[in-house]
């Protein structure tokens, strides 16, 4: 197989993540001067710690100030399906923001909008996640509490079944089954697990494992064990999140990553709204149970500090490691703060729950919903970055934590009650079985 040279979004964001903003900037204002005939002046990256597999920043043209943004996968280039279908989202009423210009070739996609005063949602909350201030809280989670309503009325307007080709030639599935599957070997589990955690090992407080001895264990985080080890998550994920399972099942026009770098907050003194950009991964045929994990874990259950700011999480909290047996203990004071846990609550009531009822309604809710959901979560975490300490900005305390919340989002507890079992537990009695 002959040798590809990187992209030039892939070198971009390689020369930014390795210090050389100047020269990632000098690839930036070559994709502006080539896709749009932009002399790009005072370039400004972003060093930016949700910005973990894309780039944005400022500039101006011809006097006028503006923001960038582009997201670049691995392999991008050999990928179906087609990024920044940004006109669709505006088209079925969803809250977003329109660029100005659009390029969506693979390797050279980019999206300039006009520039904004407004925070993006994820600054405004991590503020909230140590304050006491209630008013401020109110207001974000009326914000919240809007957008998942306005989400939900074009949910149902839009849902519908899909085919197999519809599921696979959506770009959504680039966050979930995509990272685990190989170039060369689409066949075998790999890709980012093949390159994060097999045959590696974690550093954890307490504790020090390798690949073979962490993947079976199981894990009993602050008390509560889970049925499922690490190792038998990825291989059901792998399996199940497969585009082509998903196949008779609902689809939606969806943005698919919205999480809060990805909305702008709108704080005006008639109220507060939200506003998305960013649809890398937009389409008419999401599937429907994948349409919101993005949103529901980056949004919530990866706050406070330890997924986007690992040395804050270790200052800030505690963790400690011990196994026993077959049995990996974790204890932590981590926990999600009272802001996140009123948008898990918004984000339960006045979507999720309405959005099984719809599926199951005109029966395209799959009797193995939950799961799916569940391993869809798991991958949030593991896949988007490299939890290991030392791989990148992971150290013991952060990578227990976020290996304990992983565990958390795709196993059932043994007994007692889970992270996410309340939320589970809210939607799975008024929610049917099957299609």
């Amino acid at each position: 197989m002959p040798i590809t040279a990187p992209s030039l979004t892939a070198e971009a964001r390689a020369r930014a993540k390795s210090g050389d903003l100047a020269g990632a900037g000098e690839i930036v204002a070559r994709l502006l001067q080539e896709k749009f005939a932009l002399s790009a002046q005072d370039i400004r990256i972003n060093v930016d710690i949700y910005s973990l597999n894309s780039l944005n920043g400022f500039f101006t043209a011809a006097d006028k100030p503006f923001f960038f943004k582009f997201h670049q996968e691995e392999n991008e280039e050999a990928m179906a399906g087609e990024y920044y279908r940004a006109g669709l989202l505006a088209e079925a009423g969803l809250p977003v923001d329109q660029p100005l210009h659009v390029s969506t070739e693979p390797g050279e996609q980019i999206l300039v909008y006009r520039h904004r005063n407004d925070r993006r949602f994820a600054d405004v909350l991590r503020e909230l996640d140590f304050t006491q201030d209630q008013v401020a809280i109110s207001r974000a989670v009326s914000a919240e509490r809007r957008l998942n309503e306005e989400l939900m009325t074009v949910y149902r307007h839009t849902l519908h079944p899909i085919t197999a080709e519809q599921s696979a030639a959506e770009p959504i599935h680039r966050l979930f089954h995509a990272r685990l599957v190989d170039a060369d070997a689409p066949g075998e589990i790999g890709g980012r697990f093949g390159s994060f955690y097999r045959d590696q090992v974690f550093a954890l407080p307490g504790e020090t494992l390798s690949w073979a001895e962490l993947r079976s264990l199981q894990f009993e985080v602050n008390g509560v064990r889970y049925h499922d080890s690490l190792g038998i998550l990825f291989a059901e994920a792998f399996e199940m999140l497969s585009p082509g399972h998903f196949a008779g099942g609902g689809g939606i026009t969806a943005h698919g990553d919205a999480h809060n770098a990805n909305v702008w907050y709108e704080d005006r003194p008639a109220g507060a709204k939200l506003v998305m950009f960013d649809p890398a991964f937009a389409g008419r045929h999401v599937p429907a149970l994948l349409a919101e994990v993005k949103t529901t874990f980056h949004n919530i259950f990866a706050h406070p500090l330890w997924l986007y700011d690992a040395p804050a999480a270790a200052e800030t909290f505690q963790a400690h490691a011990k196994r026993i047996g077959d049995v990996l203990h974790i204890e932590t004071d981590w926990r999600p703060s009272p802001v996140r846990l009123a948008l898990l609550e918004a984000k339960r009531d006045l979507l999720w729950r309405p959005l099984l009822g719809e599926l199951h309604t005109r029966r395209l809710l799959p009797a193995n919903w939950r799961r799916v959901v569940q391993l869809a979560l798991f991958l949030c975490p593991t896949l988007v970055m490299n939890l290991r300490a030392g791989a990148g900005s992971h150290n013991p305390v952060s990578s227990a934590i976020g290996l304990a919340t992983a565990i958390a989002m795709g196993s059932d507890p043994v007994a007692g009650m889970g992270l996410l079992s309340s939320f589970f537990g809210e939607l799975t009695p008024n929610s049917p079985n099957s299609r």
